[in-house]
């Protein structure tokens, strides 16, 4: 089944449950002390850096107890639950049943937004005054955040695995809104899907110099019966010489998706 029983992981929802009520008790200590200096340019917040979660988001947005393919996770979902239609979960299921094939994250195709974000690979940021780009070891794709007050192109019908993104700062938050994606990604590794219709809105807010609190909106009308809310801390790599290296784990057969011509 989908979903474990409540009884035979009675003792995981247990654990479950205390990290809930540990992580509530650590939160209110977990923003920046007044008047505490972060990294800026041009007066703005500095994101530059390589960052990477320590979160098991990826493999299940949702509070998950352990099974074969996945260590156990509190989850990133505000109120735990995402809202899917009907319909939509349903597809849900079916992606879970056949996670070990279907992810698209196996076929090496770019794992999107936001779940190259919370993925366990690190990704760099380097920022400039009218952008922010954005690589990710995964694959090395490369978004572009443009923070020079332009608007998403109107009238666009194009499809992006990254969708298009748009920001601005409102005090030392940076705000994305992102849209114009295609259906191709999923969220996780647990079947969590979207439609081309996702439109995500996401804010990005240092905590301290090394750490980032990323929070992002998620709305797709073909899918969710309503908004919803996710949160994960990202941390600074400060090892001496890190830097990105590219994943070859995962690697796509391209002759069968295009065979050459006789």
């Amino acid at each position: 089944m989908y979903r474990p029983s409540r009884f035979r992981n009675l003792g995981a929802s247990l654990l479950l449950a205390a990290s809930f009520a540990l992580a509530s008790l650590c939160s209110g200590s977990a923003a920046a002390a007044p008047g505490e200096k972060i990294p800026r340019l041009n007066g703005k917040p500095d994101f530059s850096g390589i960052w990477q979660t320590t979160s098991a988001a990826d493999y299940d947005l949702e509070p998950h107890a352990a099974r074969k393919d996945a260590p156990p996770g509190p989850g990133i979902v505000e109120g735990n639950v995402i809202p899917y239609l009907p319909k939509a979960l349903e597809q849900r299921k079916k992606n879970f049943e056949n996670r070990n094939t279907a992810d698209p994250r196996l076929k090496g195709w770019t794992l999107g937004v936001p779940r190259a974000i919370y993925y366990p690979e690190p990704f760099q940021i380097f920022q400039r005054a009218r952008d922010l780009t954005i690589v990710h070891q995964f694959g090395h794709p490369v978004r572009t955040i443009h923070t020079n007050g332009t608007q998403h192109p109107k009238g666009d019908t194009r499809e992006f695995w990254l969708g298009d993104s748009r920001g601005h700062f409102e005090g030392d938050t940076l705000v994305v809104d992102v849209v114009d994606f295609n259906d191709e990604t999923w969220l996780d590794s647990a079947g969590n899907f979207h439609s081309d219709a996702l439109h995500v809105v996401e804010r990005w807010k240092f905590l301290d110099a090394n750490t980032i609190e990323y929070k992002a909106t998620l709305e797709d009308p073909k899918v969710f019966s309503k908004p919803w809310n996710i949160s994960v801390i990202l941390h600074r790599h400060r090892e001496k010489n890190f830097q990105l290296i590219e994943d070859y784990r995962y690697t796509v057969d391209w002759e069968s998706y295009y065979p050459p011509k006789p």
